[in-house]
């Protein structure tokens, strides 16, 4: 196995970690929005978010950032606003104009003024004036213009970037673009790993079409990564030899193979940190493609749209 290692990305002139490095992170126009980000994120569900914990936490993200994965995902659900906390620690020192932070309001606050009012309080924790993109965490008992229309005045009063949504099947995704007035839907972020494709029958598709930021969370799985001796694992295995890359390195990159395709991995080791922020260098050719679709099939296209 071999470890392909990012430590350089640059942007704007400005050059992140070890000039030397061979790796350059891609990068990919985040759906309606004029700016490249990062193909490969770092997500901070189930970070630790007290104590060392939070201190390793910490150091992984500013890792991470220092290696290219600008791109940061979190919500106030994560540990109850901790996580929120952690990257305000953890982007303390970077200026604000070279980071892309979303962040996410729950469903029971989604109401107009619950979401105006959990924005503030995001934008508190994380010690930011904005937020790249706002998400809708996933679908509400509240009415979905209400939310738009929150999102909105957010956009028109400078506290957020952009407005999307989280675990939106393609019906929820159409309501809530009918909802809109002023700015267009930036993105959807939805449970998709090679085990679980189903997304790609109609949500992928769709936000393609309506250019609409397509963004994978638990993209290695949770726990069930293929063991490299399973017939997957070995095609993976197999992949990774001919591109000088891992097999999980070459999972991230088939979920970033399009344009408009994100991937938000967590991790807190710093060999996780950079076997992620690796899989922003490695390209998939067509071959690569088909061997790796061909042994993680997609599921039915009847089944619901899954989420954690």
């Amino acid at each position: 196995m071999t470890l392909r290692e990012s430590t350089s990305w640059s942007r704007d002139g400005i050059t992140f970690g070890d000039t030397n490095a061979r790796a350059s992170m891609r990068a990919h126009a985040f759906g309606p929005l004029e700016v490249l980000v990062p193909v490969i994120g770092q997500g901070t569900w189930q970070m630790h978010d007290r104590g060392a914990g939070a201190a390793r936490a910490t150091a992984a993200l500013r890792l991470g950032i220092e290696l290219g994965m600008t791109h940061i995902d979190t919500a106030e659900m994560y540990g109850d606003g901790r996580a929120e906390e952690i990257v305000a620690d953890a982007i303390e020192a970077i200026p604000r104009e070279r980071l892309f932070i979303v962040s996410k309001v729950l469903p029971q606050n989604a109401t107009y003024r619950g979401t105006l009012r959990a924005c503030e309080q995001s934008l508190r924790r994380l010690r930011s004036d904005y937020l790249d993109v706002y998400l809708l965490h996933w679908p509400s008992s509240h009415p979905i213009a209400e939310t738009m229309r929150a999102m909105e005045e957010l956009v028109d009063a400078g506290k957020i970037r952009a407005l999307g949504v989280s675990n939106f099947d393609v019906d929820e995704m159409e309501g809530a673009r009918q909802a809109l007035r002023r700015h267009p839907l930036a993105c959807n972020q939805v449970l998709y790993h090679l085990r679980e494709r189903a997304v790609e029958h109609a949500v992928l598709p769709y936000c393609r079409e309506h250019r609409i930021a397509h963004v994978a969370y638990s993209p290695l799985g949770q726990g069930d990564f293929p063991n490299a001796r399973s017939a997957q694992g070995q095609v993976l295995e197999r992949v990774a030899g001919r591109l000088g890359a891992t097999a999980r390195q070459v999972a991230l990159a088939f979920l970033t193979r399009l344009d408009g395709m994100f991937a938000i991995p967590k991790a807190e080791a710093p060999e996780h940190v950079r076997e992620n922020a690796g899989a922003g260098d490695v390209r998939l050719a067509a071959t690569d493609v088909a061997e790796i679709d061909k042994v993680f099939p997609l599921p039915r296209a009847d089944r619901p749209l899954p989420m954690n």
